[in-house]
């Protein structure tokens, strides 16, 4: 069972308003075109996948890997040969071509010993043009849950056996954790997203902390012989109880001792503005070095719902919706992209996991970052099924060849199908922009 899963299972704020807004759109092999957007059951416009990648199955028998995050490298020199990166969980990383084929995997490093914890790549994001001691180079920066550490992977396209390269000084220090015994309790390295300063030319990664409000911001530091390491500049904690209207106050209903964790972020890099979801809560926007205040955009629908969590059954009873929560969020909050466009327009994304929907944002700041509709990605045929509870997304809207001339967006798909054998299954589906655009600017 996906994590995701486990943790919606344990963590249960239905409501009779939620449930009628979750509605799955059946795969109807053949009834539209790749790719065509069709209305969908909930009013929503659905957009079709192209291709999906191979399932990913979270057992031993297939490697215990669980799709999670994606990231695209656009190859500037051919942009036809283009990569996406992905995390697999304790299945390291899987890199894929345009037609989402894998073309390298990379294992997950194993704990430094027998009991402890294992390599678990949660989130990944890109640096362009890191300056290392060999030179500038594209790197994949990924978070390591298991063992609470960032890992950075040179991007050379054509290098043989494969174009991932580990370039992590090995003497990178935990990101969050004391020592190892801390790092066991796994609240460690989470969501991850990476940021250049464009006027010091500075590259960082700002880093989640699972069950907590915490997040970092860390400067990545060349080292010795091409190795990339870092440093903590300053963190920042993110509320966990707010001041509803009537004046009473409200925390997430979680497991004792969790508090409302962030994972998908993204920075804006033409404004250095960070956007964070905190799952339970909604969507947060803040200056990507952690300094001024934080503003909350959007709330998900559960937002103020009080929760009574039952230790026998490990899941929260919810009271009565007091009204105060978003309309287009469904909790989990989740992967975080851009779609830039020019003059500053476009549109930030964000996973209404809850739902099964995504919905789109002004990138604008100075409108609010305003509401501007939302999506699914919907079946195209009986095998090439939708994306359902997704965790990642990333976008790129720039030509990437025959393929994709008008950019490309992939998203995380948590329920995979068909399943093979009954075995519950992850992957990613590759989506046309131009269809997603299309629907938005309707």
């Amino acid at each position: 069972m996906s994590e995701s899963r486990i943790r919606r299972s344990r963590v249960l704020l239905a409501t009779a308003t939620l449930v009628a807004l979750t509605v799955t759109l059946p795969a109807q092999a053949g009834a539209r075109p790749l790719g065509k957007k069709a209305p969908a059951a909930d009013g929503l416009p659905a957009v079709r996948p192209l291709a999906e990648t191979a399932a990913l199955y979270d057992d031993e028998e297939g490697g215990n890997a669980d799709a999670d995050d994606p990231a695209i490298w656009r190859n500037a020199a051919d942009p036809g040969r283009s990569l996406v990166v992905a995390t697999a969980k304790e299945g390291g990383l899987r890199v894929y071509d345009l037609d989402a084929q894998e073309i390298q995997s990379v294992a997950a490093p194993a704990g430094p010993g027998p009991d402890d914890a294992p390599g678990r790549f949660n989130n990944v994001d890109l640096v362009h043009g890191l300056k290392l001691s060999t030179g500038r180079a594209d790197l994949a920066v990924t978070s390591d849950r298991g063992n609470d550490r960032l890992r950075f992977y040179r991007i050379d396209r054509d290098r043989s056996g494969g174009p991932l390269t580990d370039v992590t000084d090995p003497a990178v220090p935990p990101v969050f954790s004391a020592g190892q015994e801390e790092i066991n309790e796994q609240r460690t390295a989470y969501g991850l997203a990476t940021w250049t300063d464009r006027s010091t030319g500075r590259s960082y990664a700002l880093v989640s902390r699972r069950e907590t409000t915490r997040v970092a911001l860390l400067e990545l530091l060349p080292g010795r012989s091409g190795t990339v390491s870092y440093r903590t500049v300053r963190t920042l904690d993110l509320p966990s109880v707010f001041r509803l209207p009537d004046g009473t106050s409200w925390t997430p209903c979680l497991e004792p001792g969790e508090l409302p964790q962030v994972e998908g972020m993204v920075v804006d890099p033409a404004n250095g503005v960070l956007y964070a979801g905190q799952e339970d809560v909604g969507i947060w926007r803040m200056r990507a070095d952690l300094t001024g205040r934080p503003r909350l955009i959007d709330k998900v629908r559960e937002y103020g719902v009080p929760g009574t969590y039952d230790e026998e059954t490990e899941e929260c009873a919810a009271g009565a919706d007091p009204g105060f929560g978003g309309k287009r969020l469904a909790a989990d909050v989740e992967g975080l992209t851009l779609i830039p466009e020019s003059g500053g327009d476009g549109y930030l994304i964000a996973s209404s996991q809850g739902d099964d929907t995504f919905a789109a944002y002004d990138r604008e700041t100075g409108d609010g970052n305003e509401y501007e509709g939302g999506f699914r990605v919907a079946a195209a045929s009986a095998r090439l099924d939708g994306s359902e509870e997704c965790d990642g997304a990333a976008a790129v809207n720039a030509p990437l060849g025959r393929r994709y001339p008008n950019g490309l967006l992939v998203v995380q798909d948590g329920d995979e199908t068909p399943r093979s054998g009954g075995r519950e299954a992850t992957g990613f589906k590759f989506v046309d922009l131009a269809d997603v655009l299309d629907v938005l600017d309707d």
